[in-house]
């Protein structure tokens, strides 16, 4: 694998690039790192935690541009191994940005992303 992913409302994505990183949600910094997730994670994600949300982007994210030494796969949803970053997302390590559109049933289309499965 080399893409991991993280959905972000818009604005919080045009602030993180302004800043030149993203150094997590209210979620992220309360559990100590930020949340991302492997392409075939994503449907669950978007249902578990972004349901209806208008005006997200999924970011796409280099694997090879974190450090390290801070991403981390572990346990979560249903004892599934996620990467979880113990350090800011440089947007720099951003090489796509996608928005994620709402169907008519509420639901996120998923534009295309890379899964190893």
């Amino acid at each position: 694998m080399s893409t991991i992913y993280r959905i972000l409302s818009r604005g919080d994505w045009e602030l993180a690039r302004t800043a030149g990183e993203f150094r997590g949600s209210d979620l992220d910094r309360r559990d100590g790192f930020i949340h991302l997730s492997a392409a075939e994670q994503l449907a669950g994600t978007l249902r578990a935690h972004f349901a209806g949300q208008r005006d997200l982007v999924l970011l796409y994210v280099r694997l090879d541009a974190l450090p390290e030494s801070a991403l981390r796969w572990e346990p979560s949803r249903a004892g599934a191994l996620f990467p979880h970053l113990y350090a800011p997302l440089s947007a720099a390590a951003v090489y796509r940005v996608e928005p994620l559109e709402l169907s008519e049933n509420g639901v996120h289309r998923l534009p295309s992303v890379e899964s190893d499965a």
